[in-house]
């Protein structure tokens, strides 16, 4: 599955920042530790992902409030001039109560969503435990550069996403995962419920809500006819974030 990767870029300073170089330089030694890592990494892992796209369905909580302005119409005067009618409004997604007033607002103008769940494989896990017998400082910087290396692979498919979107005429909005803000991580069993995770990919979710292998994702990717201008790496590195309508938030 080498190949896999020859398209996809490893943020070598993601994987330095996972492992705590934030605002400096990682050193020469450390440098070459993480090259190292990534060149194991790209040998043993098997990238994989599986999506799909589903409607969502808008469910307004408080019909009164919005009197005879249309939801839709309190939505578009609220991103724009932040004001109109409150109203309480939740998506359902392929049966799916996302229950969370942060993706809510990420979701707002959408009218479908793509569920997705990504994995570089268990190749990353049977490294770092290899590792963790020799040397805990190449286990952890394993752990960094998988880190590093699934969130490059998610990119990548998100980026199919877009352009599968966008031949229908439909705009994405910035990815958005089970545990971020208040989007709860129970919503899990919902990605599971609803794609064929562990039978496509073999991605398996525990008890405590947790994959295995460790290094796989499940975001959320809301569909909308207006174009915005939203980069795949999220809100956190846009210069737009303050004033954004669709910002995730923390």
């Amino acid at each position: 599955m080498k190949s896999d990767w020859l398209t996809i870029n490893i943020n070598r300073a993601e994987a330095a920042r996972y492992l705590g170089f934030r605002g400096v330089h990682a050193d020469p030694s450390m440098t070459e530790l993480i090259e190292e890592c990534i060149a194991e990494l790209e040998d043993a892992c098997t990238p994989r992902s599986v999506w799909d796209t589903f409607p969502i369905i808008w469910t307004d909580e408080n019909k009164a409030s919005a009197g005879k302005e249309s939801l839709q119409q309190a939505d578009n005067k609220q991103a724009v001039t932040g004001q109109g009618v409150p109203h309480a409004r939740t998506a359902m997604i392929a049966g799916m109560e996302t229950g969370s007033r942060n993706l809510e607002k990420n979701l707002r103008g959408c009218s479908e969503a793509v569920l997705l769940a990504t994995t570089i494989g268990p190749g990353c896990d049977l490294l770092v435990r290899r590792a963790q017998v020799r040397s805990m400082a190449k286990a952890a910087a394993l752990q960094a550069c998988g880190a590093a290396m699934v969130e490059a692979y998610t990119n990548e498919v998100n980026r199919q996403i877009i352009a599968e979107a966008e031949k229908r005429g439909l705009y994405a909005r910035p990815r958005f995962s089970p545990g971020y803000g208040d989007f709860a991580l129970a919503h899990q069993k919902d990605f599971f419920r609803i794609l064929p995770i562990t039978r496509t990919i073999g991605v398996s979710l525990s008890d405590s809500l947790l994959m295995t292998p460790t290094k796989s994702v499940t975001a959320l990717i809301g569909l909308s006819e207006k174009k915005r201008p939203c980069i795949i790496e999220g809100c956190e590195t846009c210069d737009a974030r303050s004033t954004c309508a669709y910002a995730r938030e923390t």
